[in-house]
């Protein structure tokens, strides 16, 4: 049992500055909040053991910066990526506008094999600010968006109350397992398909 190796699932987070990824990482890795705002400077990661169909995964979850001049070190910490997770602030139009440009800068960035069915999942975060009233991305707008990219699945959250946090991250690591090859990540260099001799990029020369 001791030799089956624990699969890793990396999530990439993205959205603006300030729409609450690293809260929603911590809320969901240690059930905790934080009111101190602090930008995130290139970016960080947490781990996470998650069981699903007896199995054991580590999901690592990783959190890259929101500003601008943080994009370009993009590249190695979105490679490899199983799931990206898009999130907005429903209390700010703009972050919600910036989501195409979060999700085109994932694919060009991570370039995964099949971007049409590359699994991401939207996150409309801060539900709970000023009980909803000051909201301005509604849950319809944010659906109809979901829908024309294909269907991605929605939830609204809110790091602070813990609300919907769990199961948005049960979804995340469904569709992050879905991605994964089977297995054969581990193995890259001795992978023999059908006695053909493909040769097998790494995926290390960054």
């Amino acid at each position: 049992m001791a030799s089956r190796r624990r699969m890793l699932l990396k999530v990439i987070i993205l959205g603006d500055s300030g729409v609450g990824k690293t809260s929603l990482m911590n809320q969901y890795v240690n059930r905790k909040f934080s009111s101190q705002y602090k930008a995130t400077i290139g970016a960080d990661f947490l781990t996470k053991e998650v069981q699903f169909e007896d199995r054991l995964f580590t999901l690592q979850i990783w959190d890259t910066a929101g500003q601008e001049r943080f994009q370009s070190l993009g590249v190695a910490f979105y490679r490899g990526a199983d799931c990206c997770v898009l999130v907005h602030d429903v209390n700010v139009m703009k972050s919600f506008d910036s989501l195409n440009n979060w999700r085109e800068e994932f694919l060009i960035q991570a370039s995964p094999h099949d971007p049409e069915n590359f699994p991401f999942v939207v996150l409309g975060n801060k539900i709970d600010v000023d009980g909803g009233n000051s909201r301005v991305v509604s849950e319809k707008k944010a659906k109809a968006w979901c829908a024309s990219k294909g269907n991605i699945p929605y939830f609204e959250t809110s790091a602070k109350e813990g609300f919907n946090v769990e199961a948005a991250f049960q979804c995340i690591a469904k569709n992050a397992l879905k991605n994964e090859p089977e297995e054969e990540v581990y193995l890259p260099d001795t992978i023999d398909v059908g006695g053909g001799r493909q040769q097998r990029s790494s995926g290390c020369e960054c």
